[in-house]
């Protein structure tokens, strides 16, 4: 038989899917992948419904329906003052993954480099590869996550096409800095480089800080592509509705990937994200605030057991140091722990590395009701107590 894809063949099933699997096979609380365990706003999801039963059902303009496109172009001047236009700059996928491919394949050529920012999340290698591109990582570590100014200068070259990066940051919870975007952006603009910006956690922020999209800084409006999702902003991961926002030049090779990937998104389910985006501020507010309250519970409980808790400043995910607690060599053997005997599934953040990663932290995800957070702590309480009288 010939050979299939090299990209593809062989390629590790994803973290959160294998950690998903022995959560199911475990009965563990799983903490490991990234979605809410309860549903968005019911006035979105009515929305969604009441537009399936109406209809029309059928193919919906390719770049998306203009009523979503206008709410994508309002929101990044509601809250960025970044003025969209809906009809040439604004393009709506099946999800960020689609929409972090589009872009990928419409930029990126054989031989072009890309620079990466690890950890990072799983589809960006495989994709850049895909395209032929030849990634160029600069990492970040913990537990400051800092981004090093020599490393990321010394990652751009006259055959750097892109970066992609993620802002807020998973799995680290990191915020870039603005001095660091403008470093970003002094380089992109010094290598004539674009900026693929996944910004789905953009509206996930904490403790009053505010999202500053890569785009909004001087010179850079013309060179990024701007990622949202509807899943992370309304809690309905499940729906994968994506959106890009960029200059119209980029735009039209970007609408020609589309086109043959998804072609297009359930109409019914465009017009209810739409309506969304347009809700009014208590509703980002009151996201904001549950979600602060949850990583505040989860850190307390985590704390209290021994846990070492990195800061987290956005996202869904806190970080803990557990290379003191003796439950593994590495951080994949204790989320095996975990899962097996504690009973809680968790992520490894090696698993966002390409090689040599740091391998004693991993990533629990907080997004959950209080009382499946709860149970969580209460089951790693009776399994560490259990772990240090048996070693006592």
């Amino acid at each position: 038989m010939k050979p299939t894809n090299p990209v593809f063949t062989g390629i590790d099933t994803t973290v959160f899917e294998t950690m998903s699997r022995l959560a199911m096979a475990h009965k563990a609380v799983n903490l490991g992948q990234g979605f809410p365990d309860v549903d968005g706003p019911e006035d979105i999801r009515q929305k969604a419904a009441q537009a399936l039963v109406d209809g029309p059902n059928q193919y919906p303009p390719m770049l998306g329906l203009p009523e979503l496109r206008q709410a994508v172009a309002a929101a990044n001047k509601r809250f960025y003052d970044l003025d969209i236009d809906a009809g040439s700059e604004v393009i709506v996928t099946s999800g960020a993954t689609e929409a972090l491919a589009d872009c990928i394949f419409a930029l990126v050529s054989p031989g072009d480099e890309v620079v990466l920012i690890e950890p990072l999340y799983d589809c960006y290698l495989p994709l850049v590869r895909q395209a032929g591109g030849v990634p160029v990582r600069v990492r970040v570590t913990p537990p400051d996550w800092s981004l090093n100014e020599a490393a990321l200068r010394d990652a751009f070259s006259e055959k750097t096409k892109a970066i992609l990066i993620n802002n807020p940051m998973n799995p680290t919870a990191k915020v870039f800095s603005d001095e660091e975007l403008q470093l970003v952006a002094d380089l992109c603009k010094e290598h004539d480089a674009y900026a693929i910006c996944d910004e789905v956690y953009e509206h996930l922020v904490f403790d009053g800080a505010v999202h500053r999209p890569l785009m909004a800084f001087d010179g850079m409006r013309e060179r990024t592509l701007r990622i949202g999702s509807a899943g992370k902003t309304f809690s309905l991961t499940g729906w994968k509705v994506g959106y890009i926002t960029g200059p119209a030049p980029l735009i039209d090779p970007i609408a020609k990937a589309h086109q043959w990937v998804t072609f297009t998104t359930p109409p019914n389910l465009q017009k209810a994200v739409a309506f969304g985006l347009g809700k009014d501020d208590a509703y980002f507010e009151g996201l904001v605030r549950d979600l602060s309250e949850k990583r505040d519970r989860m850190a307390r409980g985590l704390s209290d057991l021994g846990f070492s808790v990195l800061p987290c400043a956005a996202t869904y995910f806190l970080t803990c140091d557990v290379s003191n607690l003796g439950l593994g060599a590495t951080d994949v053997e204790v989320c095996e722990t975990l899962v097996k005997r504690a009973g809680v599934a968790a992520v490894p953040v090696s698993a966002f590395y390409g090689s040599e990663a740091p391998t004693g932290f991993i990533r629990f995800c907080f997004c959950k009701r209080d009382a499946v957070i709860d149970e969580a702590l209460m089951r790693l309480r009776t399994f560490l107590t259990a772990a240090q009288t048996e070693s006592a």
